[in-house]
């Protein structure tokens, strides 16, 4: 038996510190990590003359930043929820090491793609029309995200149940059980598109099995020790796609 799902383990809601604090913490945040994305995207590149990926930046980044300062304002535990790091199921940190370096290498790909032209090569240039349609499936994908947060304000980043906690069956949890997934799922397979890179799809689609794997595990957590939840599950038939899985 899985050592994850032995024990229960739920956990006491974290205090949230000050707004001015939670303020400052999302703005140190999102400058550093818009510069991390920069050198991941244009320094392959070669070029700050991308300006596809300047649009799938600001596409990607302005709802998320955005939506994590309202969080600040309104529910400032939510906020620090999406802040948190460090996932305390075993299984849930064995998967993250495997995701984080192939995410970092499939953001690289795309401008390699754009130095070296193998897209141009292989298959054409890539529309802007299609990288602009792209760019808003990835929105598309990030909203879906954003929603599954507003509507389970215990969305944290990290797979846990804490004191309190209810399921949610409401919004896309009506469709789906595990809708901020999909939401991932959807943005990081439009994002190369994006990027004008059609032959690192793949590297992206990699991602695919280990989100699967990761939510399977996270219903484990949750049928152990969230209430109700087997019996949302019975309900709701649809993990990720609706009709499909």
């Amino acid at each position: 038996m899985d050592p994850a799902v032995t024990t229960m383990s739920i956990q006491t809601p974290p205090a949230a510190p000050s707004r001015a604090r939670l303020t400052a913490r999302v703005l140190v945040r999102s400058v550093l990590f818009s510069a991390f994305l920069g050198v991941l995207v244009f320094l392959p590149a070669g070029t700050w003359h991308f300006w596809q990926a300047w649009v799938f930046a600001a596409f990607y980044l302005a709802p998320i930043i955005g939506f994590l300062l309202w969080l600040v304002i309104v529910d400032p535990a939510t906020a620090q929820r999406r802040l948190e790091r460090g996932e305390r199921e075993p299984t849930q940190r064995k998967l993250v090491r495997y995701i984080t370096p192939l995410f970092l290498i499939a953001l690289v790909a795309p401008g390699f793609d754009y130095r070296f032209g193998w897209t141009r090569e292989a298959l054409g240039p890539v529309p802007g029309w299609v990288s602009l349609a792209a760019d808003f499936l990835t929105v598309a994908g990030v909203f879906l995200g954003l929603w599954t947060v507003n509507v389970n304000r215990y969305a944290a980043r990290t797979v846990r149940v804490e004191e309190g906690q209810q399921v949610i069956g409401s919004g896309p949890y009506r469709l789906i059980r595990h809708p901020m997934y999909a939401g991932m799922c959807l943005a990081q397979l439009a994002m190369p598109l994006g990027l004008a890179s059609i032959v690192t799809i793949p590297l992206f689609a990699l991602l695919i099995p280990f989100y699967m794997a990761r939510l399977l595990n996270e219903e484990k957590v949750l049928q152990r020790d969230l209430p109700g939840y087997s019996e949302y599950c019975r309900r709701t038939r649809y993990r990720l796609i609706p009709f499909v899985w």
